[in-house]
């Protein structure tokens, strides 16, 4: 960019309010400061400053100038600070929320290894299936089981989730196997209290169709694994993410139904963030680390 050394001093110049304190922080001297202003405005056509033997002030013209320099002078600071963070070691305390029962089977774990991989990196881990507000509240980066990631806010996919519509056997021997989501309203259904997803009941998508049920039941708690436990005591059907139902499919206490309806469609798992945390060392190695440990295809699919 043309003159972008001189846009740059006049900025220094009017930061400072002095011509010999902009040298000083450029390491320049006076005079080729008040050289490399006077080439700007003979460029310009235009008088910037108005100087005198005591003061100096912007013109108007130059106040709106020195708008459009200042953010040009940030984000070159901002695109060095960016070349340093990228080389610097991960350290520091990293503050992050999520899902209780996301955090306590497979987040804990993968915390674990982390910490073990870079030991200048702490770790404040708030467990919990309220929607925390990360700016107001502190955090560097969360955890978010949703189909609509906050616009505001950076999302990376860490794994696409699939949803199961389960019930123990001795359930299903009891009350029979439901055939459509439909089928549902006539089944004692666990509701969860805490999952944002399953507030306007329970979403399937069969074929093209989106089908939305109304489902009910005699039990509803805010609690993951109390839920489970009560769907293992053949108290009613469940639908959960897989990364919670895996363990229980794959030794039988659970049983699929409705294989053929999606639910929760759109549904995934996602680290959100604020767009200048990233280039935080401890932030971009948490988030990369995520997408190696859980990858495209994660484990809990496995059953």
């Amino acid at each position: 960019m043309e003159y972008l050394a001189e846009m740059m001093t006049f900025a220094k110049v009017v930061e400072t309010r002095s011509f010999s304190a902009a040298a000083d922080e450029l390491k320049s001297s006076k005079s080729l400061v008040s050289k490399q202003i006077s080439t700007l405005e003979s460029a310009l056509g235009v008088r910037l400053l108005n100087r005198t033997t005591r003061r100096m002030s912007l013109t108007e013209i130059g106040a709106a100038y020195y708008e459009h320099c200042a953010r040009i002078a940030q984000e070159i600071d901002a695109a060095a600070e960016t070349v340093t963070q990228l080389q610097a070691e991960p350290r520091g305390v990293l503050r992050i929320t999520s899902p209780v029962i996301f955090a306590s089977l497979h987040l804990a774990p993968a915390i674990q290894a982390f910490l073990q991989r870079y030991d200048k990196v702490e770790i404040e881990l708030n467990a919990s299936d309220r929607i925390l507000d990360i700016v107001d509240e502190g955090y560097d980066l969360a955890i978010r089981i949703t189909d609509h990631p906050t616009p505001t806010m950076v999302a990376r996919l860490i794994a696409p989730l699939h949803w199961v519509t389960c019930a123990s056997p001795e359930y299903l021997e009891r009350r029979g196997t439901p055939q459509t989501p439909r089928d549902l309203v006539d089944h004692d259904c666990l509701m969860y209290h805490g999952m944002p997803a399953n507030r306007d009941g329970w979403r399937y998508m069969v074929g093209n169709k989106e089908v939305a049920v109304n489902v009910g039941g005699r039990c509803r708690v805010n609690n993951s694994e109390a839920l489970l436990q009560l769907a293992i005591g053949g108290m009613g059907v469940v639908l959960f993410p897989t990364y919670v139902l895996s363990h229980y499919l794959k030794d039988g206490r659970l049983k699929v139904i409705l294989p053929d309806a999606v639910a929760n469609p759109g549904m995934s798992l996602y680290v959100t963030y604020l767009p200048n945390r990233y280039m935080q060392p401890k932030v971009r190695a948490f988030i990369d680390f995520l997408m190696e440990h859980f990858g495209p295809r994660p484990y809990w699919d496995e059953f």
